[in-house]
């Protein structure tokens, strides 16, 4: 389905930091409004419903050419887990980036919507029989080992005649990440093998051993929302220590490494974000450093983004359904919250939340959003500005909404999942419709 929904009057200039963290697209417009790729969110809440989520097509695409510009010689693989439909899944396909996916369901839809197999990366800490049998069926380009356990899992998986492309997530020892639940690069976390402790070397002489598996690189991630090149710079040196040994033990020179993703965006005005082109000058310069110290080949480089391509192209919009005094504060609900975001409750992650659709005089006021769910940590935003005279039947928009919020949603009290609208030069198209009661009713098969 595809909706005009322009705005006949031309936007008036941004004010200088009001929309740092929206789409470059957004714009204000006349009585209160914004427009998003020239869609109104006004109109785009009244023809669709909310709680709603757009996603700006053409924001995706100028940071997947922003990757490819900033490392030309290197393989961009987006991360599906941020948020994966088949319309995302074939823009970054358009765009020449790669895939990664955790799981046979990921993968089955990226292969059925035309995404080549051979540029998808196959993750996970624990691998299903089923996430594996799949890999090996629709013949991924390369799959992540995560522990010794899934070798043999694995290699009993492939058909003779045929080697499948693996790396070995190691563990670098570097603490990175805006909150302890997302730092990855660590021991004692769950995934990866250690290099401290001997277990990514003992790994690498179990996966040479199988034949049915071709050891092409390492692979490691230290962490989400990294917003400073210097732990990338650490994990890169011992990453390439653990090339050169291995080099020296068992005579492999590895040709690829991959050093996952995890890049910081900014969810509110002024917090820090990634410089891509600055971890592309260092990390480049790093790499053939490091290399030529050890007498190694450059490998080929792999990045695995995804919050930085889409989280900035989301926008969620709520209606708000109740304003509250108690307890000396001010609670706003809306339709939507943690179903559709659990990410403030796992994380404690803070919004910028925007009044839109009317204008008003009314100074700011603090706020705590919160959701309609039951449960008192269901808070989609805590001491926020916001007009002082918020009332039921506004809109409000929350920016920066692309990723790990639906891809994250649950059914929780039993509401449907919010539909995801794509919003480009002035139209918007349906991408995900809403999940219904009855969308509920047909997985409920017991009495």
């Amino acid at each position: 389905m595809t909706i005009s929904l322009t705005h006949q009057i031309p936007a008036p200039a941004v004010e200088p930091d009001s929309l740092s963290v929206w789409p470059a697209s957004a714009r204000t417009a006349p009585g209160g409004d914004l427009t998003v790729a020239g869609v109104s969110l006004t109109e785009a809440a009244d023809r669709f419903g909310t709680p709603l989520y757009l996603l700006d097509e053409a924001e995706l695409r100028t940071r997947c050419r922003t990757y490819t510009a900033a490392f030309p010689e290197a393989d961009i693989v987006y991360a599906a887990k941020a948020f994966l439909c088949r319309a995302v899944a074939d823009w970054v396909h358009q765009e020449g980036l790669g895939l990664d996916v955790c799981s046979a369901g990921e993968l089955e839809l990226a292969v059925t919507t035309g995404f080549p197999p051979e540029h998808i990366v196959l993750h996970g800490n624990a691998k299903s029989p089923e996430d594996l049998r799949a890999a090996i069926r629709l013949r991924v380009g390369r799959i992540v080992i995560d522990n010794t356990t899934e070798i043999a899992r694995l290699a009993t998986q492939v058909p003779a005649g045929h080697r499948q492309k693996v790396l070995l997530r190691v563990v670098p020892g570097v603490a990175a990440g805006g909150h302890q639940a997302v730092r990855t690069g660590t021991e004692g976390q769950k995934f990866g093998v250690s290099i401290a402790d001997g277990s990514a070397q003992h790994a690498v002489e179990k996966i040479l051993g199988q034949h049915q598996l071709e050891l092409v690189g390492l692979h490691c991630h230290i962490g989400s929302q990294v917003t400073t090149v210097k732990p990338y710079l650490a994990a890169l040196r011992r990453m390439i220590g653990l090339m050169a040994r291995i080099r020296d033990q068992h005579g492999v020179v590895l040709p690829q490494l991959d050093l996952g993703g995890g890049h910081a965006v900014a969810y509110r005005p002024g917090e820090p974000v990634l410089d891509i082109t600055a971890l592309a000058a260092r990390v480049s310069g790093e790499l053939a450093a490091g290399c030529r110290r050890n007498g190694l080949p450059v490998p080929r480089l792999t990045l695995e983004p995804g919050r930085a391509i889409i989280g900035p192209a989301g926008v969620a919009l709520y209606r708000v359904l109740t304003v509250k005094q108690t307890g000396g504060r001010t609670l706003v609900a809306v339709d939507g919250g943690m179903s559709d975001n659990p990410r403030p409750a796992l994380y404690g992650v803070r919004y910028a939340p925007r009044l839109v659709g009317r204008a008003t005089t009314a100074g700011p006021s603090p706020v705590t959003v919160v959701g309609r769910y039951c449960e008192a940590g269901d808070v989609l935003a805590e001491d926020v500005p916001l007009p002082e005279d918020v009332r039921p039947g506004d809109l409000l928009a929350v920016p920066v909404a692309g990723a790990y919020q639906l891809s994250m949603a649950s059914r929780y009290n039993m509401v449907g999942r919010p539909p995801v609208v794509a919003v480009t030069d002035g139209r918007a198209r349906m991408l995900v419709r809403r999940e219904s009661l009855a969308d509920m009713r047909l997985r409920d098969v017991g009495l």
